[in-house]
């Protein structure tokens, strides 16, 4: 069965260019126009991948990545936007997708683009249930469970989209050590990935967050200027 896209494109002459290209590639393309529609789609037919003009008619894109972080966080979005800013840009990241495309863009790039997220997906799912035998990661207080896909915070689950766990449990397996940007890239996304490095920056913050920390405060992620990051064997303390 083909995988399925959906366009959420208000510019019909650029949806329907995507489309054909689309199916023409073997992937099943659907359109539509608004956040109200993609909304109405993505809960009556799921979609394998979605990509998300920010520019509606009736409001924000990056409404829908939020709903589908929320509802569907295994759906990669990939943002196409004419805003070329990096507050555009890390505000659309923020929201939920995992990487984004600024307009005019080659039609080639995007949909090698596509085959990635879509690959990056299926790893993950067929991870998913693939048990590993006492794959527990541990760094002070943190628990990664890989064959669950669990992180516990001392007795707190974590709620992680599915490239946060990816992040975390990668720098997890090498606690108190540095590993630099390429590799993180590399290893969680994709050794081809063309997309910017904010997106790691973007996942980094976001997973603080999420443990609970505030900018400025100590971390149990050490960013290591102009070479990469490393999480904490033990917790770092005030």
């Amino acid at each position: 069965m083909p995988s399925a896209v959906l366009v959420v494109e208000d510019d019909a002459l650029i949806a329907s260019s995507l489309a054909r290209a689309l199916t023409a590639n073997d992937y099943e393309a659907r359109t539509v126009g608004t956040v109200a529609t993609a909304l109405e789609e993505i809960a009556a037919r799921p979609p394998d991948l979605v990509l998300l003009d920010l520019g509606l008619p009736d409001g924000d894109g990056t409404s829908v990545a939020t709903d589908l972080a929320a509802h569907h966080p295994e759906i990669p979005v990939i943002i196409l936007t004419a805003r070329d800013t990096e507050v555009d840009v890390v505000l659309g990241l923020q929201s939920g997708a995992v990487d984004f495309v600024v307009k005019p863009f080659r039609l080639a790039e995007l949909l090698a683009r596509v085959d990635a997220h879509l690959r990056l997906r299926d790893a993950v799912a067929g991870a998913h249930g693939t048990p590993l035998r006492g794959d527990r990661l541990t760094a002070g207080d943190l628990t990664i469970d890989r064959a669950s896909r669990r992180v516990h915070l001392s007795d707190d689950e974590i709620q992680l989209r599915p490239k946060e766990f990816d992040l975390l449990e990668r720098l997890a397996r090498e606690a108190g050590h540095v590993l630099t940007r390429e590799q993180l890239i590399d290893d969680v996304w994709d050794e081809n990935w063309w997309g910017s490095t904010k997106t790691l920056d973007v996942h980094i913050n976001s997973i603080r967050r999420k443990l609970g920390e505030q900018a400025g405060a100590p971390s149990r992620i050490t960013t290591v200027r102009g070479v990469g990051y490393r999480l904490e064997a033990e917790r770092r303390r005030s």
